[in-house]
C-alpha cells in the first residue's frame, strides 16, 4: 500500500499488468508518485493476475474468461474490504479489456454482476487524473518541451478516451503536438505485430514518420505496446504520459530521456 501525501482524496487499485512491469517498470513508479502526491492512496491487490487481453485477442476466450474471473474475485475482495474508488490502468490495452469484463462474463450467472461492478470502476489513469485534476498552478516546464502525443487505438477507439491525455499534458506546461494521422494504428495492436509482422512494420514506419515530422523533444503515449512499437523505430525518446506528468509535478525526468531534472513541486 502506498499512502497519500496529505488528506486522502481517494483509494484506488493500480493494475500491475504483465508486459509493462518487465519492459518499463518506471511507468507505474511514476504513477504511484503522482497519485500519492495528489492525495490518492494506491494499493496493489493480492491475487490479481493477467487481465486476459492477449489471449482474448487470439480467440482463446475460455482462458480470457478464467483470467477475468480470477481478477473479479481479487478486486471484489478488496471492494468488500477497505473499498476502492477506482481500478486504475496505465496500459490502455489492458484497460479496454477490464472495461469489457461485464460483457465477457455476462452469460455467467455467478460472475455477471460482480464483473459489471468491476468494469464500472476501471479507469485509464488519464481519465482518473482529469476528474481529480492536477495542481492549479504547476511549475513551468523549462525550455518549452515539445511533446508529440500518440493516441493508442485501445484508448481513443476502444475506450473513447480522447481529450484527457493532451489536455493534461497542456495543463502541466508542455507544448503538445498531435500527428496528422492520429486516428491510425502504430502497428502494435496487442499480438498483431507478432502475427502480422510485415503489415505491422509498415504501420510503424508511417506512424514514426508522422511523429518525427513534428520535431518533438519527446513522444508520449498511454500504452506499453505502442511505446515499445514506436520506440523500436525512432531515436526520439518515447515515454508514458504519466511519466511526464510526474516529472512536471515534482518527480524525476523519465528514464532514458535528456529532459532536465530539478522541477520543484
Amino acid at each position: 500500500m502506498h499512502r497519500p501525501q496529505g488528506p486522502r482524496r481517494a483509494r484506488v487499485a493500480l493494475l500491475r499488468g504483465c508486459a509493462q512491469p518487465v519492459l518499463r517498470p518506471g511507468i507505474d513508479d511514476a504513477a504511484i508518485r503522482l497519485l500519492t502526491r495528489l492525495g490518492v492512496e494506491v494499493v496493489r491487490v493480492r491475487n490479481e493476475g493477467c487481465c486476459g487481453a492477449l489471449v482474448h485477442h487470439m480467440g482463446r476466450e475460455a482462458q480470457a474468461r478464467a483470467f477475468a474471473r480470477a481478477n473479479v474475485d481479487a478486486w471484489t475482495a478488496e471492494l468488500d474490504g477497505e473499498g476502492l474508488d477506482a481500478i486504475i490502468v496505465t496500459a490502455s490495452g489492458c484497460g479496454t479489456t477490464l472495461k469489457d469484463y461485464g460483457h465477457l462474463l455476462a452469460a455467467d450467472p455467478a460472475y455477471a454482476g460482480k464483473a459489471a461492478r468491476v468494469a464500472g470502476l476501471a479507469r485509464d489513469i488519464s481519465e482518473f487524473l482529469a476528474a481529480l485534476s492536477l495542481p492549479d498552478a504547476p511549475p513551468a516546464i523549462p525550455g518549452g518541451i515539445k511533446v508529440a502525443y500518440h493516441a493508442a487505438c485501445s484508448l481513443q477507439h476502444g475506450q473513447k478516451v480522447k481529450a484527457p491525455p493532451p489536455a493534461l499534458l497542456k495543463a502541466a506546461g508542455f507544448t503538445v503536438l498531435e500527428p496528422r494521422d492520429g486516428h491510425l494504428c502504430c502497428g502494435s495492436a496487442g499480438t498483431y505485430n507478432l502475427l502480422q509482422g510485415e503489415l505491422a512494420d509498415a504501420l510503424k514506419a508511417r506512424k514514426v514518420a508522422s511523429l518525427e515530422e513534428l520535431s518533438p523533444d519527446v513522444i508520449a503515449a498511454g500504452n506499453i505496446g505502442c511505446l515499445t512499437q514506436i520506440g523500436s523505430g525512432t531515436g526520439v525518446p518515447v515515454v508514458h504520459l504519466v511519466e511526464l506528468l510526474d516529472w512536471a509535478t515534482g518527480g524525476p525526468p523519465p528514464e532514458g530521456t535528456r529532459l532536465p531534472a530539478g522541477i520543484a513541486a
